[in-house]
């Protein structure tokens, strides 16, 4: 049975549609204009649509779980906060709506190391390599 070309643009368009709410929703969380993380039947009521079918959607269309593209996003957010050494790294986990201690499991989880860690290791390669050159 082939499957409509209409509905892979459908799935498509969901996904753009929703990467696009995501960005917009983490913009509001940096900017303090949310103080609540979107779950995904947030995003599904954003844009209408049942969250079974947008979870299923976004599998379909990219091979992963919109959970998937929302922890990358955050994990992206998260190392670029920890390189501005200036902010305490509690600071970044109640900007992204964590507790610290589950923000530093959540980084861990998907770096390897604590932001703490990870912001040694950052400033130490920048003390190293001082012109960005690895």
């Amino acid at each position: 049975m082939k499957i409509p070309k209409k509905l892979f643009v459908r799935e498509q368009e969901i996904t753009a549609d929703f990467l696009r709410a995501l960005d917009n929703h983490l913009s509001d969380i940096l900017c303090g204009n949310k103080d609540q993380m979107y779950e995904i039947r947030d995003f599904a009521a954003v844009l209408h649509i049942h969250p079974i079918h947008l979870s299923n959607t976004i599998k379909s269309a990219t091979g992963h779980s919109p959970c998937y593209f929302m922890e990358n996003r955050l994990m992206e957010i998260s190392k670029s906060m920890l390189q501005q050494i200036n902010i305490p790294i509690a600071e970044i986990a109640r900007t992204l709506t964590y507790d610290p201690s589950n923000f530093t499991k959540f980084f861990k989880r998907f770096s390897g190391q604590t932001p703490k860690q990870y912001r040694a290791d950052f400033l130490l390669n920048l003390s190293q390599n001082p012109d960005g050159t690895n």
